[in-house]
């Protein structure tokens, strides 16, 4: 009876991973009616940003921030909890960077919800004309993320989806975040913005609660970027998130002088020197460690977004203060209490349990509240012009 309880709870872990690829339905219509609105209301189609603001878009005087996404009401949560919590929202610009199939819903969205203070900007990555060789690089990244990530699903599978307590990360291959494009795509944002010197990148599972215009005049002290390290760190600091537990140590291609108790640093609002990235060879190193991963039989690290990138960014990160990130709020535990929220500038939903996913714990979807206000909201409308209206107010 143990056994099976056991094994219950492992398949109950599964399946919540698994829960995790779907898209509510009140989502997925949003954009099909974003779509809709699009082809045949010219308001959605004007330009972003507006012609007088376009010279904003690359004048190092205003505060930059980047975000790589595909959901249309996130990237919306993003930058309305930004702006509302700005002491200066006039001097934000805000570059969203989506795929092809999201980018008319996602500029219908923005084209018809203006900010009156900050600049928007909405571009596809079929809008981009890379050179051969970036677009050689993001085919080879993108090929070996997927065979990594099916490497440890077929795993689970040939063991009827089960796993060992030690091998919990493996569920990380289940993750919709393991293949997105749009996740991957960050270590290509000095190609997406050659013009841009300082940017602080934000995921679209984050909200902001707290005036982050400090970030940019941080000292990165000649480092790539700026992160949090050492979050609220206790007795137990960062459970689960230590070096040891991307990065296979047992392997000799792994170097030895990392240390293994070091705490990952944490993605998901990070400031980028990319000036100082595009003197490095870090994408280069990137896709060195990707090939050696592949070489090795995916046997170098977890499955993950964040494994390859500890190796390229080595010696690169500067620590900032625990109080700008709390990450983790996607998972069922979090060592994050009431006051250690609060006073954080930037909540991090990272985790299969994304808010907008009835899988989320209420308490955790309770403070993303706009996003499912909105997403109520839309489910309750029929025609695309309601939807804009009644989820905008």
């Amino acid at each position: 009876m143990e056994q099976k309880v056991q094994s219950a709870k492992k398949r109950e872990l599964m399946y919540w991973y698994l829960a995790s690829r779907g898209v509510p339905k009140s989502l997925h219509c949003l954009c099909l009616k974003l779509a809709e609105e699009y082809a045949v209301n010219a308001m959605a189609r004007s330009c972003l940003p507006p012609p007088e603001h376009v010279s904003r878009l690359a004048d190092s005087s205003f505060n930059h921030i980047v975000l790589l996404t595909d959901n249309v009401l996130a990237a919306s949560v993003v930058i309305s909890s930004t702006v509302e919590n700005a002491a200066n929202p006039e001097k934000l610009v805000f570059h969203i960077v989506t795929d092809k199939k999201t980018y008319s819903p996602m500029h219908a969205w923005f084209a018809t919800n203006r900010l009156k203070s900050a600049v928007v900007e909405v571009k596809g990555l079929h809008q981009y004309d890379w050179s051969q060789e970036v677009n050689v690089g993001v085919k080879q990244m993108l090929e070996i993320h997927h065979l990594i990530c099916s490497h440890y699903y077929n795993n689970l599978k040939e063991n009827d989806l089960e796993y060992g307590g030690e091998h919990q990360n493996f569920l990380e291959a289940l993750s919709p975040s393991c293949l997105s494009l749009m996740n991957h795509l960050r270590i290509y944002i000095p190609e997406l913005f050659p013009e841009l010197n300082k940017i602080v990148f934000l995921d679209d599972d984050v909200v902001v609660q707290h005036d982050i215009s400090s970030l940019w005049t941080l000292d990165l002290n000649g480092k790539i970027v700026g992160a949090v390290v050492d979050s609220w760190c206790g007795e137990n600091c960062c459970p689960g998130r230590k070096y040891k537990d991307y990065l296979n140590f047992s392997h000799p291609v792994i170097p030895s002088h990392l240390d293994q108790d070091r705490c990952a640093w944490l993605s998901g609002m990070n400031i980028f020197d990319l000036e100082a990235w595009r003197r490095s060879n870090i994408t280069t190193s990137y896709h060195k460690w990707l090939k050696l991963s592949l070489n090795s039989g995916f046997t170098l690290w977890q499955p993950g977004v964040l494994p390859p990138s500890l190796l390229a960014f080595q010696g690169h990160v500067h620590p900032i203060d625990p109080l700008w990130q709390v990450a983790g709020l996607g998972y069922r535990s979090s060592s994050a209490g009431g006051q250690i929220l609060e006073a954080a500038a930037v909540l991090h939903f990272n985790g299969p349990a994304k808010p907008w996913l009835e899988i989320g714990s209420p308490e955790v979807r309770s403070l993303f509240g706009t996003m499912k206000t909105s997403s109520n909201t839309v489910r309750n409308q029929s025609r695309g012009k309601k939807v804009l209206a009644s989820v905008s107010a």
